[in-house]
């Protein structure tokens, strides 16, 4: 972890959950300080039929409610989507925006990230930008021009240690029980912070950086030890509160 940066343990529950899921959050509610110590934060991002409830039990807790997108518009004519002021109205503090899944499922490109990012500020939530490469990127040897790439055209000029979070998830380990070794992982982060510091000069030294793709009990540890990882976005680990929790213990011996 990067020295002074409070980590931050993020999850994310895609198109998962109904009320019935609902005591999971008030698991990790009240399970997250004990786990994780006093010095780190949590936030889960629930699907948005959940988000008014998720904001109710997790309000007086250590742990955000999030949502998984917002539209760039405060409103408008725009069916079934979702304004970042609504997600702040239903008790959000985070949004994810630029989730691969989201990149590759309905075409957003770097610039539609970064007009999400300044929605999430102007509703006064927090973005968690998302950034990683496809397989075929890895292999062509382009994972970190990938990230320039991303880093320049995903985050606005405004974005500061405050308003925004950056996650790296490498596509072809999302979900798919592989994950990069210790050391491409820290290659990737020394990279995206030092393109975040050509990008937003000292600020990038404070700003969040999580590693997200397959991210488990197992594996936690090692990957929450090094450098420039500053927390975690987890996927379907953060479904079940016990193992999201088992997560967030890594995080109280670094």
């Amino acid at each position: 972890m990067t020295p002074a940066i409070r980590p931050l343990i993020a999850g994310n529950w895609k198109m998962h959950g109904t009320s019935s899921s609902l005591p999971e959050l008030k698991a990790v509610a009240s399970g997250f300080t004990n786990a994780a110590g006093e010095g780190a934060e949590g936030v889960v991002c629930v699907p948005a039929t959940l988000l008014g409830r998720a904001g109710e039990i997790l309000a007086a807790s250590p742990v955000a409610a999030g949502g998984q997108d917002c539209h760039p518009a405060p409103n408008g004519a725009h069916t079934g989507d979702i304004a970042a002021e609504m997600l702040a109205d239903c008790g959000a503090r985070y949004v994810i925006v630029g989730h691969s899944e989201r990149r590759t499922d309905h075409h957003e490109s770097d610039a539609d990230v970064a007009s999400k990012a300044e929605a999430a500020w102007r509703a006064g939530l927090i973005a968690i930008i998302c950034v990683g490469e496809t397989k075929a990127q890895r292999e062509a040897g382009d994972t970190l021009s990938v990230l320039s790439g991303q880093i320049a055209g995903s985050v606005p000029a405004g974005a500061t240690a405050g308003n925004t979070v950056i996650a790296y998830e490498p596509v072809w380990a999302i979900g798919t029980g592989l994950t990069p070794t210790p050391e491409d992982v820290a290659k990737a982060h020394a990279h995206l912070r030092a393109e975040l510091k050509k990008k937003l000069g000292d600020e990038a030294n404070a700003m969040r950086i999580l590693y997200g793709g397959s991210v488990k009990p197992s594996n936690a540890a090692e990957l929450l030890s090094l450098l420039n990882v500053d927390g975690a976005l987890i996927g379907g680990a953060s479904l079940v509160a016990a193992d999201f929790l088992a997560i967030a213990s890594a995080v109280k011996s670094k």
